[in-house]
């Protein structure tokens, strides 16, 4: 009978006799019976289970129907033994037939079941049969080599090429036991016999096996300082075995990139090595890794790396930093050779210089990349958008420290790609918040750490030092960049003339449509600066002509990558691929161009140019200046029903049509009222330039449209009708006079203009329309031999 049957009506035998006072003893002696009775039956039930290999079973079930034969079910241990058995033996009988292939083959299978049996919670003693192997497939190899040279026999090729794949994989294998290697040529038989001591001195009982498993996992997880271990992403605990560092850190080199590779787990390991290392070179070397490690963990184009790994990253690449700045004997550049150290640690010998393989520069870069990506997935309307902003300094002091570096050990390729990115986070701020990053950057760096190229201190001598060090490179794109960050820079600070005479001498606009589409984002950012610098110095014209170029286009938003402009009805969809790739160009929020500024300015210098433009050429007149502005001016003439100004573009088209009635004083209210002027530096001294404008634009177009009306007009008369000084209204009908824009004389005796009625033959009025047809076909003609390097380079979408 069972014992669950059995325990079980012993126990109601004895609860049905029992009082309620004798409950809880009689159950304590029951438990302690049925303790005792299956104990017993362990002991029987563990000779004869039918899941140890070899038990017997009462079962029916485990013999067949046609021999009677009893049905092993083996283990996974026993099953990984028996592989690696059969494919020895394979290996053996490949010796025997000089078959290479075969060979090969079957030591990679060998290989491969090691590595797994080896590895892993429930790995398995290491088969010292393996050593075995690879110490007679040495032998063999060499024998082979020296008859194959004795004969001169012609080899299979096919043969020959997996001998050597074999002889290659050996030689790498065997570097890694080294010790056991040696152990076996000193004693074959001992050193196999202790192998079989031990797989008999093994528990026979799978069951055992893996209740033990668990207490020594416990025990290890335990003996930790604070009793917690670190742990991977798939929950499995980070092991460093007793092996040396650069062994270990090979084998985790190997199975980066491999399939089912968990990279949390990986960069854990890595960290616990780095923790036990010693030397610098094992220090370089587990860094090195780790901060490649770090950057697998951030998948595809399209995801950033989150914060908590970017502080990471940062501060493990000062710490290659400062261990090459204490230890110069050791350089990390890109074009090193692989050390064959043989996992031994080097250490180099007074005055030697170790180079190591890497990239410092590649991992500066893939930083800030990481850095603008968060910023474009962050909405910049949040708090997240500020703090993460706030590591900026400390990513600049890294550019500034790697910099120092790459000068001291005269690394000039680097030096140049680091300076442009270190252009990139000066050239769009203002002096102040330039002075304040030098400053955060300065105190972040170790003490006497400077650059010996770059020693300015005033920001617009830094970016000329910046700048000009790039003007020397050779790469054409490096010396266009810092040319337009320059031309940025000058154009922020008010200095028109400097920027447009450097853009002009620079020839960019001729070949910036066969530059990458950074550089022309770049060449668009200038230009609409220039424009804006234009303005705020009251060059109205000049800041048109700058504007026009950018937001005539109608994708100011697009050609400046602060956004994506939709697609109205009727457009072709462009592709996924070509939309992923627009968001990725976009800019950060804080390095935008307030775009409503922007169409404020062109509007308005537009204003100032087609409304007196208007006046002089007459109602019937096709011909305009601004086609933008003209078409939004006659959009809203043709409004049924005209209110208030509402926004910018509303508060400029009432004053266009005020100005153009004569109504100045109206019109510089409505331009005054528009509230974005106050984004601009300086804004007093803005709004009293536009009303000086106003003044002046209204005096001309009061002048080209009411000239037909009058013969002499009081100089004191205007004056006092648009609120200027006589000796101005005497400047600008002088000038009027003198470009043959008015028909008319100044008499300074009477101080009034005297217009002339001038009335136009029909070969005058037919050389005049001659003239605007000759004119209009020379444009047209310009722009189609004209190379499309003004309008058309702007189509960043395209490209």
């Amino acid at each position: 009978m069972s014992r669950f049957f059995r325990s079980t009506s012993d126990t109601e035998s004895e609860t049905d006799s029992s009082d309620n006072e004798s409950f809880y003893d009689e159950v304590s002696s029951e438990e302690e019976e049925s303790d005792v009775e299956v104990e017993e039956e362990e002991q029987q039930t563990s000779k004869k289970s039918r899941f140890l290999k070899g038990g017997d079973s009462d079962s029916d079930l485990d013999s067949d129907d046609e021999g009677g034969r009893k049905r092993q079910v083996k283990s996974q241990k026993d099953k990984r033994l028996d592989d690696m058995h059969s494919a020895a033996k394979a290996i053996e009988n490949g010796r025997k037939n000089n078959d290479w292939t075969l060979i090969l083959s079957e030591f990679d299978k060998l290989s491969t079941s090691i590595s797994k049996a080896t590895t892993g919670f429930d790995k398995i003693a290491f088969p010292k049969f393996y050593i075995k192997t690879l110490v007679e497939l040495d032998e063999l190899i060499q024998e082979t080599a020296q008859k194959d040279k004795a004969s001169k026999k012609k080899v299979n090729p096919a043969n020959g090429k997996a001998m050597n794949a074999t002889k290659l994989k050996v030689k790498k294998i065997s570097k890694q036991y080294e010790n056991m290697i040696e152990e076996y040529k000193k004693d074959p038989e001992e050193f196999m016999k202790e192998d079989e001591e031990s797989v008999e001195s093994e528990p026979a009982s799978p069951a055992k096996t893996e209740r033990a498993a668990p207490v020594t996992t416990t025990t290890a997880a335990a003996g930790g300082d604070d009793g917690f271990t670190a742990v991977g992403k798939g929950g499995r605990a980070a092991e460093i075995d007793d092996r040396p560092i650069l062994v270990r850190l090979r084998e985790v080199l190997e199975s980066r990139g491999k399939k089912n590779t968990d990279r949390d787990e990986q960069a854990n390991t890595l960290e616990l090595l780095y923790s036990k290392s010693q030397s610098p070179f094992q220090k370089i070397s587990v860094l090195l890794a780790l901060i490649a490690s770090r950057f697998d963990l951030t998948i595809g184009s399209t995801s950033h790396m989150d914060v908590k790994t970017w502080k990471s990253v940062e501060k493990e690449v000062n710490l290659i930093l400062s261990i090459m700045e204490s230890t110069p004997s050791f350089i990390v550049c890109e074009n090193a050779e692989d050390l064959d150290n043989d996992d031994k640690d080097v250490v180099p010998a007074a005055g030697e210089v170790v180079k190591l393989r890497g990239s410092i520069v590649g991992y500066v870069e893939r930083l800030d990349d990481e850095f603008m990506k968060s910023l474009q997935a962050t909405d910049p309307h949040t708090p997240d958008y500020i703090d993460r902003l706030r590591d900026e300094p400390s990513l600049y002091a890294l550019l500034v420290r790697a910099q120092a570096y790459f000068e001291r050990n005269s690394l000039n390729d680097s030096i140049s790609r680091v300076i442009v990115r270190r252009l990139d986070h000066l050239y769009y701020k203002p002096e102040q918040v330039i002075r304040s990053i030098e400053k955060v950057a300065k105190d972040m760096l170790p003490s006497g750490l400077e650059s010996k190229l770059i020693v300015a201190v005033e920001p617009s001598q830094l970016i000329h030092e910046l700048c000009a060090y790039l003007y020397k490179q050779n790469t054409s794109m490096l010396r266009t960049r810092a040319m337009l960050c320059h031309i940025f820079h000058f154009a922020l600070h008010n200095q028109f003339h400097k920027a447009r005479d450097m853009l002009l001498m620079s020839h960019l606009q001729e070949s910036i449509h066969q530059a990458d589409v950074s550089t022309q984002i770049l060449y668009n950012r200038a230009v609409v600066q220039i424009g804006l610098s234009a303005f705020r110095q009251g060059l109205i014209k000049e800041s048109h002509a700058c504007l026009q170029e950018i937001q005539g286009t109608g994708r100011a938003k697009e050609l400046l990558a602060q956004g994506i402009q939709q697609n109205r009805y009727g457009q072709q969809q462009p592709s996924p691929e070509l939309e992923q790739l627009e968001r990725q160009r976009q800019l950060p929020f804080h390095m935008h161009i307030n775009l409503e500024l922007l169409e404020c300015v062109f509007l308005t210098c537009s204003m100032l140019l087609e409304i007196p433009g208007q006046a002089q050429a007459g109602p019937n007149n096709k011909k305009f200046i601004s086609r933008p502005f003209r078409r939004l001016l006659d959009f809203n003439e043709r409004q049924a029903f005209a209110g208030p100004p509402e926004n910018t573009r509303d508060h400029i088209m009432s004053a266009a049509k005020a100005l153009a009635s004569g109504e100045w004083e109206r019109a510089r209210d409505y331009i005054l009222a528009i509230k974005v002027w106050d984004l601009l530096p300086d804004t007093e001294s803005i709004k009293t330039m536009l009303v000086r404008k106003i003044q002046e634009e209204g005096l001309r177009t009061y002048l080209f449209t009411y000239a037909s009306y009058y013969s002499t007009l009081g100089v004191s008369q205007l004056s006092s009708m648009f609120d200027l000084p006589s000796q101005t209204i005497a400047s600008i009908v002088a000038k009027l006079i003198w470009n043959e824009e008015l028909a008319a004389s100044l008499d300074q005796v009477s101080q009034c203009i005297v217009l002339h009625q001038v009335e136009l033959s029909r070969l005058q009025e037919l050389a005049l329309q001659f003239s605007e047809k000759a004119a209009n076909l020379v444009d047209q003609n310009e722009r189609l031999a004209t190379p499309p390097n003004r309008n058309e380079n702007q189509k960043v979408a395209q490209n």
